[in-house]
């Protein structure tokens, strides 16, 4: 997986940061999936190297507008290319209504199918949102002024390196048959069964990545996060404006930090700044970096364009 930050503001853009939108690139399916939309997020997607041919999905966390004032423009654009097959669109109950009455109202026609999938229940019953054979998604509310929902994408379990000596040694023929032994299966040889589970190592733990956005610290947001190999929190304040994350129920900086050290992540990224934290001001995004490092070291600040792919230890370019 590849998270690529097309947005990192919070209410308005600034010169340097647009408003929230990150994409994610699963390799693995070559498929691009969006989370959020703010107004502006289809140029930025131009600026950056994200193929817009191969999006598939888009989730919503809320309906503010600094989330969700680009999705219309973006879907009329992918409608006027003509190359889409059909997306799925995933957010709080109120967003396909937005879309439509926006729709109509511009008589913009979609040309392509749009299926969209409210997540309130499956937060509340704590079920996965999507189940596909390689990959999950899992999202909770969070604590906000409006519904609010933080996403969870993991990749599924893999097997492990599988033993080419112990099969050659054996006089297994290679092909079809290695790979029948790696998914663990039992295969007959001259009459002879082998089992699949004995040639490879240990389960091969997914990819997890998780978007977390716009809330207060959230116990629910920690649980959704155990263990995440890259935890993508907003900070829209600093520690010394707590009073006004509690106000307008957002984080600062040490809650995002709280929220991974609790959740025993492996990164943190820190995104949806406020423009008060602009470089020449009193206290800058430098600032809450450095604020969140005392609590979890592991602690990057988002940046638009900025690219990061996940691993275990991951690195950003």
């Amino acid at each position: 997986m590849q998270v690529t930050f097309l947005g990192t503001s919070s209410g308005v853009p600034t010169r340097a940061r647009n408003v929230s939108s990150m994409a994610l690139r699963l390799t693995q399916k070559s498929e691009i999936w969006l989370f959020d939309c703010g107004e502006g997020t289809q140029h930025q997607l131009l600026k950056s190297d994200v193929r817009l041919s191969q999006l598939k999905k888009i989730f919503i966390s809320h309906m503010h507008g600094d989330h969700i004032f680009g999705l219309p423009g973006l879907l009329a654009s992918i409608g006027l290319a003509g190359n889409s097959k059909g997306i799925e669109i995933y957010g709080p109950e109120k967003l396909e209504d937005y879309i439509k009455g926006v729709m109509y109202s511009s008589s913009s026609r979609i040309a392509y199918p749009i299926n969209f999938h409210t997540v309130k229940q499956a937060a509340a019953n704590e079920k996965a949102l999507i189940n596909e054979k390689d990959v999950s998604v899992k999202c909770t509310q969070l604590i906000h002024r409006v519904p609010t929902y933080a996403y969870r994408v993991e990749e599924k379990a893999k097997p492990g390196r599988f033993d080419i000596e112990k099969a050659q040694a054996l006089r297994i023929p290679p092909g079809p048959i290695y790979a029948a032994l790696k998914r663990g299966e039992t295969v007959k040889i001259n009459g002879k069964d082998f089992d699949g589970r004995t040639f490879s190592g240990p389960m091969q733990k997914g990819i997890s990545m998780m978007y977390c956005t716009d809330t207060c610290f959230s116990e629910a947001a920690v649980e959704l996060a155990k263990g995440v190999d890259l935890l993508i929190h907003e900070a829209t304040y600093s520690h010394e404006d707590a009073n006004l994350a509690y106000e307008r129920k957002h984080s600062t900086s040490t809650m995002a930090a709280q929220t991974a050290l609790e959740a025993c992540a492996n990164q943190l990224i820190l995104t949806h700044l406020s423009p008060r934290y602009a470089p020449g001001n009193g206290v800058t995004a430098n600032d809450l970096l450095n604020e969140a490092k005392v609590i979890f070291p592991n602690t990057l600040l988002a940046k638009d364009f900025m690219q990061v792919e996940i691993k275990t230890g991951c690195n950003s370019s």
